[in-house]
């Protein structure tokens, strides 16, 4: 007798829940296969050099290699992201596989939350924006030849924020597609850098650890405006665990310590519209509810057609 009371219920549940109209699956599925196509479109507009930043970060590589040639092995490797071949680019490209396994994610909502950001990231004039970080520390890098894109001068950030001045390469580090953190046996996370980009530990002001960085950073743009979209639910995970070890290893010493995320730093300017209307980095990780993502979605009812829109916003130099 209560197997079968519960078999009703069962049933009555399913039946419910097929009326309340779940779309969720449907809008994974559409936000799977336009993402798709504006990697396509942005793969196009990177390879036919219709994409700003990445023009300039080609232009601004081959300069300072003929200035400093011993930056070159660096610098060759820096302006692959002027590619679709460069680490921020396959980064989108491998999250976009990942999303359509649904065993990837612990539940809907996070897929449902992923697919859409993984939309906006691939937006031409997002990524624009993404390149000024890989762009700025190589003009950082020319000694003042070359002008920062997208974000006011080094020194007025390091004054407007109160940061501390790490070196080369300050704007990439916290970006999972450049290193990671790493943490020691005494519990304390460094900095390390990816392949050829440790280069970058010869150019920098010693060791980079976790807890000096996360209060004395300067301005980035992954670190203060695109975290949100170019973070994978998983590189959320692991940002979120380095925080909470190392938190509890100042609470054990009787002291506080403050997200790196939890403020976020001055320092951008002539940011696309798709940049200034992105989510605080500081959310990153969130799970978003479904209708925070119905409202998105159907706030945009000419996807189909948002592409070629800011195509030519990125051909302008936005």
């Amino acid at each position: 007798m209560a197997g079968m009371l519960i078999r009703v219920l069962t049933v009555i549940m399913a039946l419910s829940l097929a009326g309340c109209g779940d779309d969720r699956p449907e809008q994974i599925a559409k936000y799977q296969q336009l993402t798709q196509q504006r990697l396509e479109t942005l793969s196009t507009m990177l390879n036919d050099g219709q994409v700003r930043n990445a023009n300039l970060l080609q232009q601004y590589t081959r300069v300072l290699s003929q200035q400093k040639p011993d930056l070159a092995p660096l610098l060759n490797e820096l302006v692959t992201d002027a590619t679709n071949r460069g680490p921020m680019f396959t980064s989108l490209t491998r999250r976009s596989t990942e999303a359509q396994n649904a065993a990837n994610f612990v539940d809907i909502d996070q897929q449902l939350a992923e697919v859409e950001n993984l939309y906006q990231a691939a937006d031409p004039s997002l990524y624009n924006d993404m390149l000024s970080d890989p762009l700025n520390v190589v003009a950082d890098m020319s000694d003042g030849t070359l002008a920062r894109v997208n974000s006011i001068s080094r020194e007025a950030a390091a004054l407007a924020n109160g940061s501390e001045d790490f070196g080369a390469g300050s704007q990439l580090v916290g970006n999972p597609s450049y290193g990671n953190w790493q943490t020691g046996s005494n519990g304390m996370s460094i900095w390390a850098w990816y392949g050829m980009y440790s280069m970058f530990s010869n150019l920098t002001r010693g060791p980079i650890g976790y807890d000096r960085w996360s209060s004395r950073r300067n301005y980035s743009y992954y670190n203060d405006v695109g975290r949100y979209r170019y973070t994978s639910p998983k590189q959320a995970r692991a940002q979120t665990q380095t925080y909470e070890r190392t938190k509890k290893q100042y609470s054990s010493q009787g002291k506080r310590f403050d997200s790196p995320y939890a403020k976020s730093r001055t320092g951008s300017t002539s940011l696309s519209r798709q940049s200034t209307s992105t989510p605080k980095a500081s959310s990153t990780g969130r799970t978003a509810s479904k209708s925070k993502f119905r409202s998105n979605y159907s706030k945009d009812s000419s996807f189909r057609n948002s592409s070629s829109r800011t195509t030519r916003g990125v051909r302008r130099g936005k």
